[in-house]
């Protein structure tokens, strides 16, 4: 048993990123870097979130909710940073917790980001569908309910027909079109990302734009509503409860992670991509509410759900007739922003399936998995079974499985994460001092500690049944590993020891 805990060594992960091993092609800059963490991070969720949790949770203060988690995302952020400066090879949280709590570990995390990556690509890709149809309908091309939704879903009609569907082929296709450009190459991959990025964050800031001219000063009156009574209904307790819900609004940063071994400079360009990536959404997301609740009464948006809340701030955008009626001054805004929301999602899913085949990639390589996973293309220089694998699982999810089932276990999956990687920075403090860091997280071990508090409250508030699918994700990890991976593993054949007398040099004096 006490092998489960033993540690890859330090100086076998440093071979690695000086490309001693082979593999994946270096071809992305920093620039590319902050691009992939933005076009993970900004999805449709800027769009929906904001307008709930101001109507429901906090009112203008929505703002001070989008400053508070950012803190949280920027403590795990530092973290991050200084792993993937000090360790930069493909595989994220999963390498960083092989390195500093051993293999176990590593292979609990490496699995939990399957819920993260692969099913979350699955999940957005179901949402992509329903923006897409929403789309279409307003140029009167309306596509059948049987091939938009998956057999669990149904949709009543106006004459109250009930129309169950049979297969959801819209993500299907954003699910197989995303895949096939990542294995046509990551340098093209960041190109697609890179337009897509640029598409969405124009339209962003045409919102908020055009919307700050049309900012009433009295809607921010109060700031922060008085508390109902009950928490998280208002007041501080609001602010706090919709911290914790925009939160998810934040996750996608900690996917440039994983792409370490195709950074052309990781020591340097890493911690640029995960950081500024993080600070360049965060401002956005505070000009955005600051705009959605200045333009109209936070009250506006209670139920609503989808693009609504962001049709209403449109809708107020406008000039007041003498019957009360507000005339929309940009109408063709609401179209835009659903383009917005189609592009982010699509370079949502990119990043996502990008970040899965990049984690098992590593674990290939350390054994615990089949190596059909780390096979690269011997002419686009990427993982591509493993993509087309990948695009088969996500698939069938994406065609067969209703959304909703594994929302919150992404969420979890991420903040499990989260917490890991925070723990992990304290471990490698102690353990090895002398190793060298391109980047230091500051203020350890209280940056550190606080990014666990953070993502453990946050866990916490997420409901029982959200908690069990974890554990029996988990258990069927566990079944996978003590079957194959620890048998196969390449640390527990012990073709790693000629590294230890160099982790040993990294420790304590």
């Amino acid at each position: 048993m006490s092998n489960l805990w033993k540690r890859k060594p330090l100086g076998a992960l440093l071979r690695e990123a000086a490309g001693e091993s082979g593999g994946l092609k270096r071809t992305l800059g920093p620039t590319s870097l902050v691009a992939l963490g933005i076009g993970a991070i900004i999805g449709a969720g800027l769009f929906s979130i904001t307008g709930g949790a101001a109507a429901n949770n906090a009112g203008p203060a929505v703002t001070i909710s989008f400053i508070i988690a950012a803190l949280g995302c920027g403590f795990a952020g530092l973290c991050y940073a200084e792993f993937a400066s000090m360790i930069p090879v493909a595989g994220s949280a999963y390498t960083y917790s092989y390195a500093t709590m051993g293999e176990f570990m590593a292979w609990i995390i490496g699995w939990d980001l399957v819920l993260e990556y692969a099913v979350g690509a699955a999940t957005v890709s179901i949402s992509w569908s329903r923006y897409l149809v929403k789309f279409l309908e307003y140029y009167d091309v309306h596509l059948s309910p049987k091939m938009t939704m998956s057999p669990f879903d149904s949709v009543t009609t106006q004459t109250g027909e009930v129309i169950h569907g049979m297969v959801n082929l819209p993500a299907v296709f954003i699910v197989v079109l995303m895949s096939l450009v990542l294995i046509r190459g990551t340098k093209e991959s960041a190109f697609v990302n890179g337009f897509i990025v640029t598409l969405k964050v124009a339209v962003v800031l045409i919102f908020i734009g055009l919307g700050w001219s049309y900012i009433d000063t009295a809607n921010y009156t109060p700031y922060i509503p008085e508390n109902t009574g009950e928490w998280g209904s208002f007041g501080w307790s609001g602010v706090l409860r919709a911290a914790g819900i925009i939160f998810f609004a934040y996750i996608g940063f900690d996917a440039v992670s994983t792409a370490a071994q195709e950074a052309k400079n990781p020591k340097r360009d890493m911690p640029i991509g995960i950081l500024v990536s993080l600070a360049i959404c965060t401002v956005l997301y505070l000009l955005f509410a600051h705009v959605m609740t200045g333009v109209t009464h936070y009250t506006s948006f209670a139920g609503q759900d989808g693009i609504a809340p962001v049709a209403v701030a449109i809708e107020h955008m406008g000039i007041l007739g003498a019957d009360g009626v507000i005339t929309p001054d940009y109408p063709w805004l609401n179209k835009a922003i659903i383009i917005a929301i189609l592009a982010g999602y699509a370079s949502v899913i990119m990043v996502m399936l990008l970040g899965q085949s990049r984690v098992f990639f590593s674990m290939s390589k350390d054994g615990l998995i089949p190596p059909v996973f780390s096979k690269i293309h011997k002419n686009f220089s990427t993982p591509a079974k493993s993509n087309l694998l990948f695009m088969l699982f996500v698939s069938l999810f994406a065609a067969f499985v209703p959304g909703r089932v594994v929302g919150e276990m992404t969420s979890i999956g991420t903040l499990f994460a989260f917490i890991l990687v925070c723990l992990g920075v304290l471990v490698m403090r102690y353990q090895m001092p002398n190793a060298p860091r391109g980047f230091r997280t500051p203020f350890v071990p209280w940056v550190p500690i606080l990014g666990i508090v953070a993502c453990l409250a946050m866990m916490v508030s997420l409901p029982g049944d959200t908690w069990l699918r974890l554990l029996l994700w988990l258990a069927l990890g566990f079944v996978i590993y003590f079957a194959y991976g620890i048998k196969n593993s390449k640390l527990q054949k012990g073709e790693d020891d000629h590294h230890d007398e160099e982790q040993r040099s990294y420790g304590k004096k």
